[in-house]
């Protein structure tokens, strides 16, 4: 008679039976992951979380902020920021530059026990630093930054100085091109007022001949010198007639003058608007960032989070048992079956 061999059957009655056969094996096993789990979760070193949270400005212009009149073109200087304001700052916290700033102040090759003149050390302290620093926007577009570390007050310090360089870095960039900007307005002022002095001093020259007005001027000078011609006052008529050819050689020269300076002085007035407003670009500084939280030095450890290891650890274990446990047997009943298969065809 052919004896048929089935192995493990995955229905609730055959785990039950399966695990009711076995329970002390697995019951040891599963006890001793829990044990190893909690051994192994006290080898992990505590770290500690430090967060910031803040808003970024939507001010990047401080003249347009403050001293723009122009209706519709003055921003709102005490407005947070929104999705576009909060990517871009997440961009400068993940920069090289700070990166690089604070693995520097902080000793964190040191701190870390990272050998700076091995092969990958740039690396492992990227991949430390990255593991324990991370920056996110939250769902009220605000951006936090979170650190752990092992000693709660470097996680706390490391947070604050990473939000404040973020500030200075932004702060950098925009005076960079700010200054960049002062630098071509000025340059055009300073032609406007050149252009204006010299305009200024041939007036000057002109004004010491005895010439102020061309128009009312050469109407005064005709008329007299029609009344001394009419009278017969030949030298009064010479007298004024030597006054008419100054005024005619450097009358037309004095009105191009004056309409040039009067062009002039109303571009001067325009560029010296853009000319403030660039050099308080320039030169002010104004925090870019509004703090909603500072970080703290914290007093409770963030993880290790040691019952979940112990727990998940004891699980794994748990899993693993059972699984190894339903192999080796359905392996001893194949080679139970290829044996009794043999003695059958040698019988035979």
């Amino acid at each position: 008679m052919e004896q048929k061999n089935q192995g493990f059957q995955f229905s609730s009655e055959g785990m039950i039976a399966f695990i009711l056969k076995w329970w002390l094996h697995i019951l040891i096993v599963s006890f001793l992951g829990l044990v190893s789990s909690l051994l192994i979760s006290f080898t992990i070193k505590n770290k500690y979380k430090s967060t910031v949270i803040f808003y970024p400005t939507t001010t990047n212009s401080i003249s347009k902020a403050l001293l723009e009149t122009a209706p519709g073109g003055k921003e709102d200087f005490l407005a947070f920021g929104e999705e576009e304001q909060a990517e871009q700052s997440l961009q400068i916290l993940q920069s090289d530059e700070i990166r690089n700033w604070v693995i520097i102040n902080y000793d964190l090759y040191k701190h870390y026990k990272i050998n700076p003149k091995s092969r990958d050390a740039k690396t492992k302290i990227y991949k430390e630093y990255n593991g324990n620093v991370n920056f996110r926007r939250n769902e009220f577009n605000a951006v936090e930054i979170t650190v752990l570390d092992t000693d709660p007050a470097i996680a706390a310090g490391m947070a604050n100085d990473i939000a404040h360089r973020h500030d200075t870095i932004k702060n950098k960039i925009q005076k960079q091109r700010a200054l960049e900007g002062f630098k071509i307005v000025e340059t055009e002022y300073n032609r406007l007022n050149a252009e204006i002095r010299i305009m200024t001093d041939s007036l000057d020259k002109i004004r010491a001949l005895g010439i102020n007005d061309y128009v009312s001027m050469a109407e005064v000078l005709n008329r007299a010198y029609a009344e001394a011609l009419s009278k017969g006052n030949q030298s009064g008529a010479n007298a004024v007639k030597a006054e008419i050819d100054i005024l005619s050689k450097y009358g037309g020269i004095y009105m191009e003058l004056s309409e040039n300076l009067e062009l002039f002085l109303k571009q001067r007035a325009e560029v010296k608007v853009k000319y403030d407003q660039a050099k308080v670009d320039a030169e002010a500084n104004i925090p870019h960032m509004m703090v909603v939280n500072y970080a703290y030095t914290a007093d409770k450890k963030t993880y290790p989070k040691r019952l979940y290891i112990t727990l998940g650890g004891g699980f794994a274990t748990f899993c693993m048992s059972i699984f190894f446990i339903i192999g080796l047997e359905n392996w001893r009943r194949y080679k139970a079956s290829v044996k009794l298969k043999n003695s059958n065809t040698t019988a035979a």
